[in-house]
């Protein structure tokens, strides 16, 4: 059975979509851009800054499921710019540091609302490692 899950600490969907899904013990994170948890709009900031918000919003949709950043298997990450990779990476490294997990990176020619990073990952519930 499919299972529904909401963060208050991360924005709401902007679409006709769950912040993220769960089925057994796999959990399907939505993507995530730089909006805060009322719909703040932190677009106009650098990628770094974009990113870190991102993956804080990852973290709180990942927590309100039962998983975290630690039991994240893959996230895929939707760049803007490729040019902008060596600076996602510093940020992407102080989230996931001892184990990271598969990663997919690709560039794109646009993201929801003009954002310059999108992030979106699976992960298995924490109780289930």
């Amino acid at each position: 059975m499919k299972d529904i899950y909401h963060s208050n600490q991360a924005p709401s969907a902007i679409g006709p979509y769950s912040q993220a899904c769960g089925y057994g013990d796999l959990i399907f994170c939505s993507g995530q851009i730089a909006l805060g948890a009322n719909g703040e709009s932190y677009l106009d900031r650098s990628v770094e800054e974009q990113c870190e918000i991102a993956l804080n919003n990852m973290k709180h949709v990942l927590e309100a499921s039962g998983a975290s950043l630690e039991t994240v298997l893959k996230v895929s990450i939707f760049l803007l710019d490729m040019a902008d990779f060596s600076a996602v990476n510093e940020v992407y490294k102080n989230f996931f540091d001892a184990k990271p997990p598969a990663r997919a990176c690709v560039a794109v020619s646009g993201l929801p609302k003009g954002a310059k990073i999108e992030l979106e990952c699976i992960a298995v519930k924490a109780d289930a490692e």
